[in-house]
């Protein structure tokens, strides 16, 4: 085989391999999110009101803001 066929074979197998990793990632991380979402403050809100805690805007923001902190320590 000549090398330009060679070339032509590499440079389709690199084009299929991004496009299917690319669609596989994004399956993987959609399934992610649908069975672990992230919290939000009104999830926040009634985890609160579930264990008898009546809370207040500033003390939801704390934790948010300090569960942000938590999980960017996390991923470094």
């Amino acid at each position: 085989m000549s090398t330009g066929i060679w070339i032509l074979i590499v440079v389709i197998g690199v084009l299929v391999g991004l496009t299917g990793g690319f669609f596989g990632a994004r399956h993987y991380m959609q399934n992610y999110l649908k069975q672990n979402p992230p919290i939000s403050e009104e999830m926040l809100r009634s985890m609160m009101m579930q264990m008898g805690q009546r809370p207040s805007e500033k003390k939801l923001h704390q934790m948010l803001n300090s569960m942000k902190a938590a999980s960017k320590n996390d991923s470094k």
